[in-house]
């Protein structure tokens, strides 16, 4: 279906892939992995044809379908199901030819066109967009809401669904849950295990991978290499690989004994609670991956706190929001030290609120907050980013916290986040998200927090930097909260979970998985009731509802019939009309000797006028009656 064939490919001077020859099959869900800048993102281009190769081929079907998700998004009126509806060509050409066709009266091919509809279940095309949206976290008013009303990354998740509804034989993601929270993650990742065509996925999420994928392309010293297997078992199989040479076994050793120490540690501690073995199974699983990662350019660790205050924050009665719109209320808490909690929750039910609360940037809006005064916190939002400094460089930003300290040790610092030889010295300007995002947490780092609290951290981040934070994580002394939509980094780091969910703010006794499954029951109640609502009945196959959508269908044929019988007599009465008034404009017509005529032509128009307007509003009323049955057959 997809092959490569000797090929290769540079971007500018860089070669990026070179003698590739490699094949995909139609089904197959590739998963494609790699650090930035290895040239993912150019694979795509190239099979799009945006890019072409420098040698050798790319090649597959000219008939195949690909989807895939824009970058940018048009500041247009269209509502949000109209522009993702858009996404299904098929259906959106379709519904066009029948609009234009009713519109202009046109009825002698609406027949075919509903048939072709019906081929392609096109009458549930709007159900579906309203399903998908829901999925990636719109509410019902979104919907109709204009897509220029979107802030940037709400309008990436229109693009997202925008490409789902495609009828795509082939599916290129790339890195699609970067602008999702985690319930939207895991709807997408079950979305994606139904998806009948061939899947190929950027992600650095690797619960993620592990969930939708079967096959991994690794991208690595200028090669593609083909796994058979998710995420996990390539770990494992490029494990096996490393540790066969020798000249890493030593390395490999060091992090395999860092991690059993670590585990055995927190074993010793552990109580039976499903977040703590959930917890050690991760780290279990990490001892046999370590050795997969030991060419990461990453290594670094957080120093102990100087300071550990009993407690950190304690709140009560705590009323959470913004401009007295109450988001959470009745929140009380203690937070201790060594506490790790992740927050869960659906998009907007109000983790930032609570992150935002305790970094500082909100205030309460009724309740007692304390703080402790060596309270020193460690804070990363993607809005961090933004207040990095372009014209300095990252040892420069370093200066600004610590201005006694030397070059040297700078340089030690910033080479654990990958900033290596000039690069340390070079504006940050310039610098790819990811590399900003590194910035950020070597700069938190540096200043021993207490408390760390994380949203969204691994936005950005390759697989390799997100080992290296869950693993410098595990041994941090201070407390934290994180959001992240990545499994595998709460499953690591976490000891708790907490939902955010109704207003309230309360621990969740449950694990992930079971977080999963009560999301996913969630959204079937939710569908059910929809169902039900709408179709009068508790449960309705889809046989029926075609069945039914067929039986109405048919209903519609006299109607329709009715209906180009009443605009032909329009047309025939509007013709006859014209002519009337064309003899009434004539002068002549007013002279003494066609008194007789005159008359006649007036009271024939008057006539004329009185049977139109009937015929008209007959027309009114059977067009109402069938865009009603319309509806009945979308729905």
């Amino acid at each position: 279906m997809l092959n490569f064939t000797g090929l290769a490919l540079r971007r500018g001077s860089k070669l990026l892939f070179q003698d590739v020859n490699l094949t995909l099959h139609a089904g197959q869900k590739v998963g494609i992995t790699g650090s930035n800048g290895c040239g993912k993102s150019s694979l795509f281009g190239l099979i799009r044809g945006e890019l072409q190769a420098d040698n050798g081929e790319c090649s597959l079907p000219a008939s195949l379908v690909i989807a895939h998700v824009e970058q940018e998004t048009p500041a247009v009126d269209e509502s949000a199901l109209e522009y993702v509806l858009q996404g299904d060509t098929e259906y959106y050409r379709l519904q066009a030819r029948i609009d234009a066709a009713e519109a202009q009266g046109q009825h002698e091919r609406l027949g075919e066109w509903y048939e072709q509809m019906t081929s392609i279940d096109g009458y549930a095309a709007p159900s579906r967009a309203a399903r998908m949206l829901d999925g990636l976290g719109f509410s019902q008013p979104q919907l109709q809401q204009s897509v220029k009303q979107f802030s940037g990354g709400w309008r990436m998740r229109l693009n997202l669904a925008r490409a789902l509804m495609c009828r795509s034989d082939i599916l290129l993601l790339d890195e699609p849950t970067n602008h999702l929270d985690l319930d939207a993650v895991i709807w997408l990742q079950d979305w994606l295990r139904a998806y009948a065509g061939t899947l190929l996925l950027i992600s650095h999420d690797r619960d993620f991978l592990d969930e939708v994928v079967g096959y991994i392309i690794h991208v690595a010293h200028e090669s593609l290499i083909l796994y058979s297997g998710n995420y996990s078992q390539f770990e494992l199989q490029r494990a096996e690989q490393l540790s066969q040479q020798q000249a890493a076994f030593d390395k490999q050793r060091r992090e395999v004994d860092h991690v059993r120490q670590f585990v055995n540690r927190f074993r010793a501690q552990a109580t039976k609670a499903k977040q703590v073995q959930s917890r050690i199974k991760a780290l279990e699983r990490m001892e046999a991956i370590a050795p997969a990662h030991v060419d990461s350019p990453f290594h670094f660790s957080f120093l102990r706190p100087d300071k550990m205050p009993f407690p950190l924050i304690r709140l009560e009665q705590g009323r959470l929001g913004y401009d007295d719109k109450t988001i959470l209320r009745d929140v009380e808490f203690s937070l201790l030290p060594g506490e790790r909690i992740a927050l869960l929750g659906a998009n907007g039910a109000g983790k930032s609120t609570v992150i935002k609360l305790l970094a500082g940037e909100s205030s309460l809006l009724s309740g007692k907050m304390e703080r402790s005064k060596d309270l020193n916190i460690g804070y990363f939002a993607q809005h961090q980013l933004e207040l990095l400094h372009a014209e300095l460089t990252p040892a420069e930003h370093l200066l600004q916290l610590n201005p006694k300290a030397s070059e040297q040790e700078l340089r030690d610092h910033l080479g654990g986040f990958g900033f290596h030889d000039d690069q340390a010295l070079q504006a940050v300007g310039p610098f790819s998200g990811g590399e900003k995002a590194r910035l950020v947490l070597a700069l938190i780092v540096y200043q021993r927090p207490n408390l760390l609290l994380l949203d969204e951290p691994t936005n950005h981040l390759d697989i390799e930097m997100r080992h290296a934070l869950a693993m410098a994580l595990q041994d941090y002394e201070g407390a934290m909260i994180v959001v992240s939509h990545d499994r595998h980094l709460l499953r690591t780091i976490s000891d708790s979970l907490w939902l955010v969910d109704d207003g309230r703010l309360q621990e969740y006794k449950g694990d992930l998985d079971e977080y999963r499954t009560l999301l996913l029951n969630s959204k079937k109640n939710q569908e059910d009731k929809r169902l039900s609502g709408e179709d009068g009945l508790d449960a309705v196959s889809k046989k029926e509802r075609r069945q039914q959508q067929a039986e109405l269908r048919k209903q519609l044929q006299p109607l329709l019939k009715q209906i180009k019988s009443l605009e032909k007599r329009m047309d025939s009465l509007s013709g006859e009309q014209q002519e009337l008034e064309t003899f009434l404009a004539d002068i002549t017509l007013y002279e003494d000797a066609n008194k007789s005529r005159l008359s006649e032509i007036l009271s024939r128009k008057g006539k004329l006028d009185q049977e139109l307007l009937a015929v008209e509003e007959q027309w009114m009323t059977a067009q109402t009656e069938l865009e009603d049955q319309e509806r009945l057959l979308i729905l």
